[in-house]
């Protein structure tokens, strides 16, 4: 019994010293105690602000700073003040608009995954992969 009794104590003890430490630690804040709550801004985009439309199913972002969405509806840029859908170079095509999986990669590729095949952009260039033509990939991996 007494033994026990210890170790709740302990428990409960340690628990007081972590707890301290929490409250003690100035990265415990989410917020800037310095600051008042009016002083923090929000915004939400809407479709008539240029919000796109359909669900976003991948995000990725380009070493150029880029943030790309891949929607059922097609790839959307976002550079930090606008949404943009991306159209192709003229005479070129993504397999499907419905875009299933995004990979930025360190050299400035764009890896894209469609719900029909496979497509990369860089430079300028869309690139199909006709080998998985018919095959919807969800998942870009990594190692480029």
């Amino acid at each position: 019994m007494e033994g026990a009794r210890r170790r709740r104590c302990a428990a409960v003890g340690l628990g007081a010293v972590l707890a301290g430490l929490l409250f003690a630690s100035p990265y415990a804040f989410a917020l800037n105690p310095a600051l008042e709550i009016s002083q923090y801004a929000h915004h939400k985009w809407k479709i008539r602000e240029g919000f796109f439309r359909g669900v976003v199913d991948a995000i990725a972002q380009t070493p150029d700073g880029y943030l790309w969405l891949g929607t059922e509806f097609g790839l959307v840029r976002f550079d930090g003040v606008r949404f943009a859908e991306w159209d192709p170079p003229l005479g070129q095509q993504l397999p499907t608009a419905n875009i299933r999986s995004l990979l930025a990669a360190v050299d400035g590729t764009l890896w894209i995954g469609t719900a029909d095949s496979f497509a990369s952009w860089k430079d300028g260039k869309l690139t199909r992969y006709s080998e998985l033509a018919g095959q919807s990939v969800w998942g870009v991996g990594g190692g480029f």
